[in-house]
C-alpha cells in the first residue's frame, strides 16, 4: 500500500525491518549505488535506555544523479543523498518511507529532467517491500 503524507511516501511490507534492510543493502550493492550510512535509531535509543520500535535510516545515492541537482539548487543537499526509513509500526508491519521525487522537484523548483534519476527511489522502495 502506498500512502502519501506531506511529500513523504509510505509503503508497507510484511517482512521484518531487518529483512527489508538486508534486501535494500543487497539491491544497492547489485545496482552499484553508493551506501553512505545506515543509522540505527532504535539501537541508539536503546543505548540510552529508551525503547523504540526497530527503526533504521539508510542514506544512499549516486553522485552522478544527485550532484547536478545540488548544483542547480544547493539547498537540495538538505534532502540528498536519498534516504529510506525502514520502521516497525504499531501493528507489527514494516513501513518503508521516503521523500517523493515530485515533492523534491516542487520544493526546490527543479527541472523534471534533473529528477528522473532520483525517481529510482520509488522502484527501490517497491522492490524491497515485496
Amino acid at each position: 500500500m502506498l500512502k502519501v503524507n506531506d511529500g513523504i511516501l509510505h509503503v508497507t511490507s510484511a517482512h521484518s525491518v531487518n529483512d527489508v534492510l538486508a534486501r535494500l543493502l543487497s539491491l544497492l550493492k547489485t545496482k552499484e549505488i553508493t551506501l553512505f550510512a545506515v543509522v540505527d535509531h532504535s539501537g541508539e535509543a536503546a543505548k540510552v535506555g529508551i525503547e523504540m520500535h526497530d527503526t533504521k535510516l539508510v542514506i544512499f545515492g549516486n553522485p552522478r544523479a544527485g550532484t547536478p541537482v545540488m548544483l542547480a539548487e544547493p539547498d537540495s543537499a538538505l534532502d540528498l543523498p536519498l534516504k529510506i526509513l525502514i520502521a516497525e509500526i504499531s501493528d507489527g508491519s514494516t513501513r518503508i518511507s521516503y521523500n517523493s521525487p515530485a515533492y523534491l522537484q516542487s520544493r526546490y523548483g527543479l527541472e523534471p529532467d534533473l529528477m528522473k534519476p532520483l525517481a529510482a527511489v520509488e522502484q527501490i522502495a517497491d522492490a524491497i517491500a515485496h
